[in-house]
């Protein structure tokens, strides 16, 4: 894309998720969101200067291998007024929640509106999907072992199917993804 009209720099979003697998079973999510500003910009509790940080947060959640909550951590670094990072406790609330169907209505009656920080709050969508992300192989190479032990166990539909167009479950792409199988899986931790 070519874009032909001069532009200016007002503001920049940077959100990072990572996935880690931890020596003790669970995963930890990691999440950071980065806001800076183009150009100085005046707020109530002081201007921020081009270039500079209007908000640097950072949630870390702990999730099992059913991706169900076991810890969430949500920290503000940096934010534009002395009482945002008083929230930060309110999403131990969502220790428990599963992350699947219903995950953001959940989340939404836990730390929604002001019961959180709309930033903390929207990170957490691209956290769940890193969630899913770092988990799925792992899940799909057990449902694979369990098929060739048990002669029993059905091998269920890979879990993409049906998830957006390209996986749609009558698409070449479904097809493919229920075919395939991996040369080798990964060596186990």
């Amino acid at each position: 894309m070519t874009l032909t009209t001069k532009r200016r720099l007002l503001h920049t979003r940077q959100v990072v998720c990572t996935g880690f697998e931890r020596d003790d079973g669970l995963f930890d999510i990691e999440g950071r969101l980065l806001d800076t500003k183009g150009v100085d910009t005046e707020f109530p509790y002081g201007t921020i200067p081009a270039n500079g940080v209007l908000h640097y947060m950072r949630v870390i959640m702990t999730v099992d291998r059913s991706l169900v909550i076991q810890q969430l951590t949500a920290v503000s670094e940096q934010a534009p007024t002395p009482v945002c990072s008083q929230i930060n406790r309110a999403y131990s609330a969502l220790v428990g929640v599963s992350i699947g169907p219903g995950f953001r209505k959940r989340v939404a009656e836990r730390v929604g509106g002001i019961k959180g920080c709309t930033h903390l709050t929207e990170l957490l969508g691209p956290m769940a999907t890193t969630a899913i992300q770092t988990l799925a192989p792992l899940m799909r190479m057990q449902q694979r072992k369990r098929a060739r032990r048990d002669p029993d166990y059905q091998l269920p539909g890979h879990w993409v199917i049906g998830t957006c167009h390209a996986y749609h479950p009558d698409g070449e792409a479904a097809r493919l993804a229920n075919e395939w199988q991996p040369i080798e899986d990964p060596a186990p931790r």
